[in-house]
């Protein structure tokens, strides 16, 4: 049912862009997020000149969960200071399936103003589905307020993206899965398209929902070795400049 209901909110309220043809592009994405995407991720990036996208939910800040410590004040200033990506997450880290649309959206700029106060300067205006969890009405309402949106349905962006849904590719587990990992790099650099990856912490022993740093390091690696430029979500658009097709607002109803 999960993915049926992905599909048909995939299909719906689109804000259609072309991507253009300066792919095959890959990027690395950290949602939460906790310290260890920073301390070991971030570290493991900026070995290679490249950086991420931290999809930071606010409200998580100076917590701990099963994820492990999560971020502080000052890994967000190590964030910007090292050229990584500050990009939303809501703050209270809601499922827009548990409360309204309206609210929903409140949530996602409470977290936006909250992270401009705690580092004085404005986030990237990207943005991502707490759990990968969306609905049609809140597809709807957060593409009117951020750059992009970025869930958890797997496959390619590109030729013609989404702006409302980006499509996302976990990176989770070691290097069990590096197999995985090789085959969706040669298959975007085979499409001339977009890949996003995303994880949450990096360790030794990741949660269900992280990734080891030899993974990490492996796919950061790959990428370059085929050529493919890896970006920021924020620099991936920029690059890009991709040109807005059509907005299709769509069914209403929350799906």
């Amino acid at each position: 049912m999960g993915a049926v209901r992905r599909k048909f909110v995939s299909s719906m309220c689109k804000r259609q862009a072309l991507l253009g043809t300066c792919g095959p592009i890959v990027s690395f994405t950290f949602d939460d997020f906790p310290r260890t995407a920073l301390t070991a991720g971030g570290e493991i990036l900026r070995a290679h000149g490249v950086r991420g996208t931290y999809y930071t939910a606010a409200g998580m800040m100076d917590t701990s969960n099963h994820l492990g410590d999560q971020f502080r004040a000052d890994d967000l200033e190590k964030l910007l200071r090292d050229g990584h990506e500050l990009a939303s997450h809501t703050f209270s880290h809601l499922s827009c399936r548990s409360i309204s649309a309206d609210k929903f959206r409140g949530d996602v700029e409470k977290g936006r103003r909250a992270l401009e106060k705690i580092t004085g300067q404005s986030d990237s205006g990207n943005f991502a589905f707490p759990f990968g969890q969306i609905t049609l009405n809140a597809k709807r309402v957060v593409g009117q307020d951020v750059a992009s949106s970025r869930g958890i349905m797997s496959g390619f962006n590109g030729p013609v993206i989404d702006l409302n849904m980006l499509r996302g590719n976990s990176l989770y587990g070691d290097q069990s899965n590096s197999a995985k990992v090789k085959d969706l790099i040669v298959e975007n650099e085979r499409r001339q398209s977009w890949l996003i990856f995303y994880t949450h912490d990096v360790s030794p022993r990741p949660s269900p929902y992280g990734c080891t740093p030899d993974l990490l390091q492996f796919a950061v690696s790959f990428a370059l070795q085929r050529c493919a430029r890896v970006s920021t979500i924020a620099q991936a658009l920029a690059e890009a400049g991709p040109r807005v097709l059509v907005q299709s607002h769509g069914q209403s109803a929350s799906v």
